[in-house]
């Protein structure tokens, strides 16, 4: 859908001051305003963005111009008509999120953040306080116009009349394939556990008598999320740890450090400052025992044990939900569901996929994560699109092109309905 696709993206881009910016109001929208400056900003970030240079190519750039201010038009309108709506809601922690996320995508597009500082010609602090507005509007006009859009429904011969007319110009498929996985992860050995085991006591120990947990952890800790921040992990939430360390953290007394525990990553000592309901304020070292030869050997070896017992797809779900080291998949057979081979992040996956049959347990395949067994269910054929084979991704593109030519009739009939002016 074009235009929200531009709405988005003339939210997650602003201001570049190397081009002139004109004082004054570019358009009204009721009782809202249209900075020249704020449109100057956005179009040079989209010429930007699109590689069109003014210089070069004055009507490209017009053109552009006049897009970026209609759409902007068009989100006042979403704006003015969500503030009747009373069950829009939102969160500061929402709109703090969201604006992380697209200073954080300004800072990697520009090469860091000084780049980006340049780029905005203003710091990232002031560039936040800024647009912390903005992103409140566009989050409350996106989800206003996410309301409106869920309400529209599509049929079975909607779909066919849709195909029908647009078959010929539809994308080409990727092939895909439905796919399960059980992990074995290499463990250390009994001996390497023991002394990881005896070095965490020993830094608990020297805590206890006074010394520094901050730099035992930015000397020892293996996270590095949390290493050079004195192993502080600040507010956590319960659910959203692993099994052994929430225990743990929501058990020991606060201010005391823990006994070494062990998890999937390794072992760990941690500290609770606070608990406030489901949430508590934690401190870890981590120290990760180190993976010898002989321990991938012996992972290896029990993959290939659990390979030659895998005949039918029930063993494997049953093996999976016993040994598989992935939590969030052995519960249900390893189920990856639908995967694109070729973009899928575990490259190796897309590349066994090339020698395994279906409806049989792959040898073991050797990824970062550890050895996977992998058992390929059905492989759905890329190319042209077709009824029979791609349904529901051509049901979903009926109904994106419903949803646009409903949205865009919609917006049309609300401007009629509002006090619009454009200043030339």
């Amino acid at each position: 859908m074009k235009l929200l696709v531009l709405i988005l993206v003339l939210n997650i881009l602003h201001s570049q001051k190397d081009i002139l910016i004109v004082d004054g109001v570019a358009a009204v929208v009721e009782d809202k305003i249209i900075l020249k400056s704020d449109l100057s900003q956005m179009v040079n970030m989209m010429a930007i963005q699109q590689n069109i240079n003014p210089n070069e190519n004055i009507n490209g750039f017009l053109k552009l111009k006049t897009v970026v201010l209609g759409s902007m038009v068009d989100q006042k309108i979403l704006l003015k008509m969500a503030e009747k709506d009373t069950t829009i809601e939102f969160t500061e922690n929402e709109i703090n999120q969201a604006l992380d996320q697209q200073v954080n995508g300004i800072i990697l597009q520009a090469g860091g953040e000084k780049a980006a500082e340049k780029m905005l010609g203003q710091s990232i602090k002031s560039f936040r306080s800024e647009f912390w507005y903005d992103m409140k509007d566009k989050i409350i006009s996106e989800k206003y116009q996410q309301k409106l859009l869920s309400k529209i429904k599509i049929s079975k011969n909607e779909v066919l009349s849709f195909f029908g007319v647009y078959r010929d110009s539809l994308p080409l498929f990727p092939t895909e394939a439905k796919l399960r996985h059980l992990l074995i992860k290499p463990t250390p050995s009994d001996s390497i556990k023991k002394e990881t085991v005896a070095l965490l006591n020993t830094i608990k120990t020297k805590i206890n008598m006074g010394e520094s947990f901050e730099d035992f952890a930015k000397n020892f800790s293996m996270d590095p999320g949390s290493k050079n921040k004195g192993g502080n992990l600040g507010w956590v939430k319960r659910g959203s740890l692993l099994k052994e360390f929430e225990e743990t953290a929501f058990t020991i007394k606060e201010n005391m450090i823990s006994d070494p525990i062990e998890t999937d990553v390794g072992f760990h000592i941690l500290e609770v400052f606070e608990r406030k309901g489901d949430k508590a304020k934690v401190r870890h070292i981590l120290i990760s025992p180190e993976i010898q030869k002989k321990d991938e050997k012996r992972a290896f070896d029990f993959a290939i044990q659990l390979k030659d017992s895998c005949n039918t797809l029930k063993d494997f779900k049953f093996f999976t939900e016993k040994y598989s080291k992935d939590y969030q998949t052995s519960g249900i057979g390893g189920d990856l569901g639908w995967i694109v081979p070729n973009n899928y992040p575990i490259k190796e996956f897309g590349l066994a996929l090339g020698y395994i049959k279906k409806g049989e347990c792959s040898p073991p395949i050797n990824t970062s994560y550890g050895f996977h067994l992998l058992w390929l269910e059905r492989i759905k054929e890329g190319g042209k699109p077709k009824i029979e084979d791609h349904w529901p991704k051509i049901e979903m593109m009926a109904l994106n092109n419903k949803k646009m030519n409903w949205y865009n009739t919609w917006i049309e009939k609300a401007k009629k309905d509002k006090y619009i002016k454009i200043n030339n």
